[in-house]
């Protein structure tokens, strides 16, 4: 839960933005490789194993236990894991129904609302427009073929992608006053709350198979490209980055989500699907640069996407 600098860090942004490509990269890789472990878990058990594999990595990384501080209020970490667990969940969910891309640019509603109505400037309802236009041209489109399917959209993960959003809010939300209060133990202490609340869901659907041998090393590399490498890139980054830069190369992450299904899942999109992607990517980029000139208005955009 790192934060983006105002300011640009004197050493340049070469490599703070190479950071930030390689974690948002690193975040769609580990999608996809988690759709691998649907098959044999489902949903909730990937969900289950990347969040509680990846607590443990990240908890190597960040060493929360160190400087701990006393004194604060837990209920914002807990919200915070609450809102990790719905983001995750409802995120893997989607993936089940829809193309990766698709989901995730569905889940960028989410910190888009936050960045658009919490700024209070009507030029910024453009934004609004552009991305309803954006989900209007991926939902909207004819049927086409099963699954992956260009044209096909999953109206029950399009509902599941929303509930993603939602989470993904209430992320940002809950991530300012835990961060605030806890610092770079915040992640880690939050995945690990979030891997505590799906653990008995995945037990539920994958039974004996959430602890399979054969699937540990595929899990281990769900958490290792979801959590360990992305967060790791972007505690780097984010205080090195001007926070309207940070936050307009993030809103590119819906992008990387159509390559990644492309290049890994073999997944299609239809032209106007793609259309739509791109409309909620500029959506998101105009709306987090915009709420970043303004100090006033805290934009969500900038702060990492939990899944």
């Amino acid at each position: 839960m790192a934060r983006a600098s105002s300011s640009p860090a004197p050493s340049g942004v070469v490599l703070p933005l190479a950071a930030t490509v390689g974690a948002m990269v690193a975040f769609q890789v580990g999608a996809a490789f988690a759709k691998g472990l649907f098959p044999a878990v489902g949903p909730q058990g990937a969900a289950t194993l990347r969040l509680l594999l990846g607590a443990v990595m990240l908890a190597g990384v960040t060493r929360p236990w160190r400087g701990w501080p006393r004194g604060r209020s837990l209920w914002p970490l807990l919200g915070l894991g609450v809102a990790t667990a719905g983001a995750v969940q409802f995120f893997y969910l989607a993936l089940e129904h829809l193309p990766q891309g698709v989901a995730i640019a569905l889940q960028f509603l989410g910190p888009l609302a936050i960045a658009v109505f919490g700024s209070h400037r009507p030029r910024d309802l453009v934004w609004a427009a552009l991305a309803a236009a954006g989900v209007w041209a991926m939902v909207g489109a004819g049927p086409g073929g099963a699954g992956g399917a260009a044209g096909h959209i999953d109206a029950l993960g399009v509902v599941f992608a929303l509930g993603a959003a939602a989470s993904w809010a209430a992320y940002i939300l809950f991530g300012r006053a835990a961060s605030a209060a806890f610092g770079n133990a915040t992640g880690a202490v939050a995945i690990a709350i979030a891997g505590a609340i799906l653990a008995p869901f995945g037990l539920a659907r994958a039974g004996a198979a959430l602890v399979s041998p054969g699937l540990i090393p595929l899990a281990l590399a769900v958490a290792l490209m979801s959590t360990a490498v992305p967060f790791s890139l972007e505690f780097y980054a984010m205080p090195r980055l001007p926070a309207r830069t940070f936050a307009t190369f993030a809103s590119l992450e819906p992008a990387f989500g159509v390559l990644s299904g492309f290049m890994l899942l073999h997944e299609r999109l239809g032209a106007v699907q793609i259309a739509g992607v791109a409309a909620v990517i500029a959506a998101a980029a105009g709306a987090a640069w915009s709420s970043a000139a303004a100090p006033a208005a805290e934009a969500g955009i900038a702060d990492g996407p939990p899944t």
